[in-house]
């Protein structure tokens, strides 16, 4: 949600405005402890100060008062605030009460982030004729918005979201907000259309919809709202077209419509956005080419349309928005060359062109990027061949060219690039791989899976202490594993997350302190399959508290399945198939309490198969003539 400063200093305002009154008005006294009967929990003691003896208007806090009147204005207490140290999270659980709506002179009902306030909004606060901000958001409310609503035409601010409130969004509901400015109703499980009388709020300059069930299309009377400059409709299922009348909002500046169901083209009218900034079309069925009057946005940062059916060429005039930081386009049906106008783009920073139907060569004109941090190309027909040697001129932190068909070896003028990200899996590299790897000490993220590599991993590979995921996977590779597993790394950044070393030919046997290494500490898949390794599986594996994927199949693993591994209480995935294991089947790892796939077949175990919850099917016992027991035959008894 766009964050108001204006909304959050108002409140304060309110809340420590001196006022001078009499005595609070008996009426509005009597509402307030009617809503504090309904509160069944108050840890925090939010409404501590809230007695029968006493002067609501002076000793209550979060309780304004006008002067002379003694009628209460205000009521906040918000279960998230500043003091002057840090910000304090409180909560309380209870209903709203009905009474609220007799506090005739209220202008602000602050009880956001409360939590556990339940139950439905009572539709007595449609008598609130005087309230201007109404702030409800992150509490356990249900039901839908009361038709009573319609009689707050004073409000400037409703934030309802973060709650369970269902139901359609009644159309009379706007018809009087015409001097609403924020309209918060995110995260909640309203359906049905948005209504066309939207457009009535005339005022309105944020409107945040999105993370609900809406559906039908975009009223066209959106582009009525001559004042907005925020708008988010993401993350619901509304379908149709984006209207041309979008492109009216000159006052625009974020314009979120991704994931939904929209069909059609990119309106044309796109270019009358001159002071949008961020622009999300992703997670739609968006179709067609995207309009060169895209090129006319004057202060856009953002394009972000990745996921959709788009097609045709990138259009050229792109190169004309030099305030853009950020493009993401991935997984369209793009074809052509990538437009060399590209290169004009002095502020980009992320260009994300992967996954689409493009063709080389990547344009020279790209090295003037010296701002760019992130490029990602993969899965487009480029050809390249290699890597242009233009790229050691950028400053690249992610680089990935995943099936770009490179050949060839890795240029070396990698070994001084500043890259933490580096992808070229699936293309037909070859060679050795270079011990210069090790000079690249920022690499956290290394994917190099489906080429020809056919060399052992150099002893350099020591030094890539924040390396944290490697995949190697279905190369040529052989040696033994320790300069992979025998890191070390003073810091916690470098601890591993995951491990592909499947499909390759190491040798040797898995070391069997590896659980003991720190550096394994968060690791959470460990792939080594179908390499020739041999000896035990390692007791130490129980040490891996974080560890979800263990796959250890098509090896020459031998000896007993480890109880100890048992002690690894995240595993959701353990194949251990296509060994020479023996033994019994450990009750500790087949009940482990987050196991979905377990596959222990064709091995040399005995025994009853351990009773267990998970359903196994009868493939991931197969081939062991020792076992017996459900899923398998039952064991016979001598």
């Amino acid at each position: 949600m766009h964050i108001n400063h204006s909304r959050i200093s108002l409140v304060l305002l309110l809340i420590f405005l001196p006022f001078k009154s009499r005595a609070c008005h008996p009426t509005d006294k009597q509402a307030l402890l009617h809503f504090k009967k309904t509160i069944t929990s108050d840890p925090s003691n939010l409404l501590k100060t809230w007695m029968p003896h006493t002067d609501c208007c002076t000793l209550w806090e979060g309780i304004s008062c006008s002067s002379p009147s003694g009628r209460v204005v205000n009521v906040s207490r918000p279960g998230l605030f500043s003091d002057p140290d840090s910000p304090v999270d409180t909560w309380m659980s209870g209903t709203l009460s009905p009474f609220l709506g007799n506090l005739s002179f209220l202008q602000v009902l602050d009880l956001s982030n409360l939590k556990y306030l339940s139950g439905h909004i009572p539709p007595q606060l449609g008598k609130l004729s005087k309230l201007n901000y109404m702030f409800l958001e992150s509490n356990n409310l249900t039901g839908p918005i009361p038709v009573a609503f319609q009689g707050l035409n004073q409000l400037k601010s409703l934030y309802l979201s973060n709650n369970h409130l269902s139901g359609v969004v009644p159309s009379s509901l706007f018809n009087n907000f015409t001097l609403l400015s924020q309209l918060g109703l995110s995260g909640n499980r309203f359906s049905g259309p948005i209504p066309p009388s939207l457009g009535r709020m005339v005022s309105l300059t944020n409107l945040d919809l999105h993370e609900n069930n809406f559906s039908g299309r975009i009223p066209e009377t959106i582009g009525e709202l001559k004042n907005i400059a925020y708008i988010d409709l993401s993350e619901n299922q509304i379908a149709g077209t984006i209207p041309e009348s979008v492109g009216g909002l000159s006052k625009l500046e974020i314009l979120y419509l991704n994931g939904n169901r929209l069909t059609g083209k990119i309106p044309s009218s796109v270019d009358g956005l001159v002071s949008l900034q961020f622009l999300r079309l992703s997670e739609n069925r968006l179709t067609g080419a995207i309009p060169p009057s895209i090129g006319n946005l004057p202060v856009i940062r953002s394009l972000v349309f990745e996921n959709n059916r788009l097609g045709g060429k990138i259009p050229s005039t792109i190169g004309h928005l030099t305030t853009l930081n950020a493009i993401y386009f991935s997984n369209n049906r793009f074809t052509g060359k990538i437009p060399a106008s590209l290169g004009n783009l002095k502020n980009l920073q992320s260009l994300d062109l992967s996954r689409n139907q493009l063709y080389g060569p990547i344009p020279s004109q790209l090295q003037k990027l010296q701002t760019l941090q992130d490029l990602d190309l993969s899965f487009n027909p480029l050809a390249l061949g290699s890597i242009p040697d233009w790229f050691k001129k950028l400053r690249l932190f992610r680089l990935l060219l995943s099936g770009t068909g490179l050949k060839g070896e890795m240029p070396n003028w990698l070994s001084s690039s500043s890259i933490s990200t580096l992808d070229l899996s699936s293309n037909s590299l070859s060679g050795k791989l270079p011990s210069w790897m090790g000079n690249m000490t920022n690499l956290s993220f290394l994917n190099l899976s489906n080429n020809g590599f056919h060399s052992s991993i150099p002893d350099e590979f020591k030094n890539l202490t924040l390396l944290t995921d490697v995949d190697l996977h279905s190369n040529k590779l052989s040696g033994d594993l320790n300069p992979i597993f025998l890191k070390s790394s003073e810091f916690a950044l470098g601890h591993y997350s995951s491990i592909d070393l499947s499909y390759n030919m190491f040798k040797g046997h898995i070391d069997d302190n590896i659980g003991d290494n720190p550096v394994m500490d968060f690791l959470e898949s460990m792939i080594l399959s179908h390499n020739p390794l041999g000896g035990n599986i390692p007791k130490s594996l129980g040490k891996l508290s974080y560890l979800e994927v263990l796959e250890l199949e098509g090896n020459g693993l031998s000896g007993e399945i480890p109880q100890e591994l048992g002690n690894a209480k995240s595993l959701k995935t353990v194949i251990l198939s296509h060994n020479n294991l023996s033994g019994e089947i450990p009750g500790q790892v087949l009940n482990l309490e987050y196991i979905q796939r377990f596959d222990v077949s064709w091995n040399r175990l005995r025994g009853k198969i351990p009773p267990h919850k998970a359903v196994i099917p009868v493939s991931g016992f197969v081939g062991n003539p020792g076992l017996c027991g459900a899923p398998l035959p039952p064991c016979k008894h001598s």
